[in-house]
C-alpha cells in the first residue's frame, strides 16, 4: 500500500496526517475499508493505494468482484455540491452514458456524509488517460461531451445545481470584466483583438445548462481509441455549453502538472466531432473563437512559458487578425 498526493508537492504522510487526521497509512486504509463495508456492504480484502489533493482523498479498495475506488471530502461546504453531483452523475449512469456512476450504499444514497467526511463509492473504471495525440480517443471524446451535454440540457437536478453553483454572469460582461483587469504581460495586440472580437458577437442570449465543469484529458479514461469513462464531476455547474466546449478544447492535453496547449488541428478535430452529434447554433459558433483566444490568453504566464500559451495565442492572434 502507497499513499501519494496527486498534483501537490507536499510530503504524503504529513498531509495525511494533519489534513486528513489520519496517524499513518494503515489507519486511514483500515477505515476506508471499514466505510466500505458499513455504509456499502462491500467487503474489501485491501487498501492497496491512497491518493491526496487539495481536501480530498481516494482509496482503492480490492474486492471480489473487482476494485471499488472510496473517494471522500474532509471540506463541509462542499458537501452539498458533492451530493448534487453524485446524483447527477447516477442520473447519467442510469442513461448508459460512460461515467464513474456511484454505487448506492445500504440505504440507497450516493453520497454519505461519515465520520465528519462526505464520501462517495464507484467501481473503478479500466482505462488510460486521454492521450491528445490519439486522433480516435479525441474525436470518440468530442462525441461523448456532445451527448453528455445533450442529455445534461434536460437534467431534472437544474434547480439544485444552480443552488450549489448559481449561473455565471452575461458572457459579455465576464470576458469584459476580464479585459479590463487584464494582466500587464498579456501582449496588447491580442487583448485588442479579443476587444475587436467581443464587439462583433451576436447579441442573442446563449442557453444556460449543467455541465460537467472540467472537461480535460486527467477527467477522460480510454481504451482502444474510445472514452470508457468520464470522472470527476466535482465540478458540475450552470453555464453555456459551447463555453465548456471551446475551454475544453483548449485544455483537453492538461493532467496533473505542466499544463500546456493543445494545437489547432486537435482543437477543431475536438470540435468536428461534437458537432457531429450535436451541432452548435449560429449563435454559439459565433462565440467560438472568442472562447478560445480567451481562454487560452488567461493561461498565458508572466515570465517563463515552459509549455508555450504564449505561443499558442499569439498563433491565433496571426490566424484571427
Amino acid at each position: 500500500m502507497g499513499i501519494t498526493m496527486l498534483w501537490e508537492t507536499a510530503d504524503a504522510a504529513e498531509v495525511l496526517r494533519d489534513r486528513f487526521g489520519f496517524a499513518s497509512e494503515d489507519e486511514a486504509a483500515g477505515w476506508a475499508v471499514r466505510a466500505a463495508s458499513e455504509h456499502w456492504g462491500i467487503a474489501a480484502s485491501a487498501c492497496t493505494r491512497i491518493v491526496m489533493s487539495d481536501r480530498n482523498a481516494l482509496a482503492w479498495l480490492a474486492t471480489d468482484t473487482g476494485q471499488v475506488l472510496l473517494k471522500w471530502c474532509i471540506e463541509p461546504s462542499r458537501f452539498p455540491r458533492l451530493a448534487v453531483a453524485a446524483d447527477v452523475v447516477a442520473w447519467l449512469g442510469d442513461r448508459g452514458l460512460p461515467v464513474s456512476a456511484p454505487v448506492p450504499a445500504r440505504d440507497g444514497s450516493v453520497q454519505v456524509e461519515v465520520d465528519g467526511v462526505s464520501a462517495g463509492l464507484q467501481r473503478v473504471i479500466g482505462g488510460e488517460l486521454l492521450d491528445v495525440d490519439d486522433p480516435d480517443a479525441v474525436r470518440s471524446t468530442g462525441r461523448l461531451i456532445a451527448r453528455v451535454h445533450d442529455a445534461l440540457a434536460a437534467c431534472p437536478r437544474h434547480d439544485d445545481v444552480a443552488a450549489v453553483r448559481p449561473a455565471p454572469l452575461p458572457l459579455v460582461d465576464q470576458v469584459t470584466g476580464w479585459l479590463d483587469g487584464a494582466p500587464s504581460h498579456l501582449p496588447p495586440a491580442a487583448l485588442d483583438l479579443l476587444r475587436a472580437r467581443l464587439a462583433s458577437v451576436p447579441s442573442e442570449p446563449l442557453p444556460v445548462q449543467v455541465v460537467h465543469g472540467d472537461v480535460r484529458s486527467a477527467n477522460v479514461l480510454c481504451a482502444d481509441g474510445e472514452v470508457v469513462g468520464l470522472i470527476d464531476f466535482e465540478d458540475l455547474r450552470l453555464d453555456h455549453r459551447v463555453v465548456e466546449l471551446a475551454r475544453g478544447a483548449v485544455l483537453l492535453g492538461t493532467r496533473f502538472h505542466d499544463w500546456g496547449p493543445v494545437d489547432a488541428e486537435v482543437r477543431a478535430a475536438f470540435r468536428r466531432a461534437y458537432e457531429s452529434v450535436s451541432p452548435l447554433s449560429s449563435a454559439e459558433a459565433a462565440w467560438w473563437d472568442v472562447l478560445v483566444l480567451w481562454t487560452s490568453l488567461a493561461f498565458v504566464p508572466p515570465g517563463d512559458d515552459p509549455t508555450g500559451w504564449g505561443a499558442a495565442a499569439a498563433e491565433q492572434v496571426r490566424r484571427l487578425g
